[in-house]
């Protein structure tokens, strides 16, 4: 069965490094890739009543900027792609906000998986996530999200870092995609506990064992830094390893929104070289 990913582009130099991974990424799996950019009409407020329609200069000006970058990007992916016959490229102009256009492909195409860049052309350089690539990874909860920042290497993952507290139960579906990257790259598996305790309680233990089951089918390893902060120990044990992705399961308001946070994201350091695979709790 043919995979469904999404990706997102507003032709910066980090969203073409975003779809050369996938098109790495995904290299001998057979995907349907929909590659979307959105676009903004322009009107002026004072003597346009209503947004500009199809047939109009406020319209037709930024539609016509959007789908000659997406034709820019079909033949750059078909340079890359060097007629790979897994796969195959829709090219999709939305006039929407980021979020609207994602959410509404993701339904209608029943999207597995988002990919995008760490940020966009009007992002700030100091921070490791510009606002739509956080927004994204906050507010589609029903696939995962794969942000790619502009130096990610680009080669299948060796070494994938997934943080946990221990402190919550995850569901074997909600980890099945992070399973699939693993066992396709034949990649190992890093499962972090960043501790300021001593011990883990009985919930986590059985937690941590529920794990181990779960990872029973790939190569895995359990690791533990204690007396450091989450953010420190993501930092320091992926750099000190040169890891190359990270993955996280969004729970709502508690591991995932602790940890992108924006006091944390600074700690981790806005020089973020590796990919973040954004997993989602299946309760909400």
């Amino acid at each position: 069965m043919k995979k469904k990913i999404l990706i997102a582009t507003d032709f910066s130099k980090t969203s073409l490094n975003a779809i050369m991974y996938a098109l790495e990424l995904y290299k001998t799996d057979r995907c349907d890739f929909y590659v979307l950019n959105v676009f903004k009409t322009t009107y002026n407020l004072i003597e346009d009543i209503i947004p500009p329609k199809p047939g109009e200069k406020g319209y037709d000006i930024p539609y016509q900027k959007s789908t000659d970058g997406l034709e820019r990007i079909s033949k750059l992916i078909l340079f890359k792609e060097d007629d790979n016959p897994y796969h195959n490229f829709e090219y999709i102009s939305l006039n929407k906000p980021l979020l609207k256009g994602v959410q509404e492909i993701v339904e209608q195409k029943d999207i597995e998986l988002v990919i995008m860049g760490t940020k966009g052309v009007t992002d700030s350089q100091s921070s490791v996530f510009g606002s739509n690539a956080v927004e994204i990874m906050e507010k589609v909860r029903n696939c995962p999200v794969l942000v790619v920042p502009i130096d990610a290497k680009q080669e299948l993952p060796k070494e994938i870092v997934f943080p946990t507290d221990y402190k919550i139960q995850y569901k074997r579906k909600e980890l099945a995609h992070l399973i699939d990257i693993v066992r396709k790259c034949n990649a190992s598996l890093k499962v972090l506990h960043a501790t300021e305790e001593d011990t883990l309680d009985s919930n986590q233990e059985e937690h941590k064992k529920m794990l181990e089951k779960y990872f029973e089918s790939i190569h895995h390893s359990f690791h533990t830094l204690s007396s450091i902060s989450v953010a420190t120990a993501v930092k320091c044990f992926v750099e000190s390893r040169d890891s190359d992705m990270i993955a996280f399961i969004n729970k709502k308001h508690l591991f995932f929104g602790s940890v992108f946070s924006q006091p944390l994201v600074k700690k981790i350091g806005y020089k973020l070289k590796v990919p973040v695979l954004v997993l989602h709790d299946l309760k909400n």
